[in-house]
């Protein structure tokens, strides 16, 4: 069991919008030994972020309806809590190789123009 310093387990906040894999995903963490907790949006997942002070890690999805996507839920939890630890997944793989390959051509646009 994965135990807080009170000797409690460490709670993980799952973000998920798909009810089937945030349900998986929240048999995994217990199967781990951790306090599951979810929400299906960013929104849901910030007003939970400010009821409770026991969250030790985020795992949340890139792709979600609502005021804010995974990457940016991320860098909200990491500006207002830095403490919490953060996982960012995505099932969408073709999406993460287009943006990843957009992000390292725009890096290497940048850096010939510096030359």
């Amino acid at each position: 069991m994965s135990l807080s310093e009170a000797g409690r387990p460490l709670a993980v906040l799952v973000v998920e919008d798909d009810a089937i894999l945030r349900l998986h995903a929240l048999d995994i963490v217990e199967e781990a030994g951790f306090t599951a907790i979810e929400a299906k949006n960013a929104d849901e997942a910030i007003a939970i972020l400010e009821s409770r002070s026991d969250i030790a890690l985020l795992f949340t999805d890139v792709n979600m309806p609502g005021s804010m996507d995974g990457l940016k839920l991320a860098q909200a939890v990491r500006n207002r809590w830095p403490p919490i630890k953060i996982v960012v997944v995505s099932g969408h793989v073709q999406w993460i190789r287009t943006r990843c390959r957009r992000t390292a051509d725009s890096s290497a646009s940048r850096s010939r123009l510096r030359r």
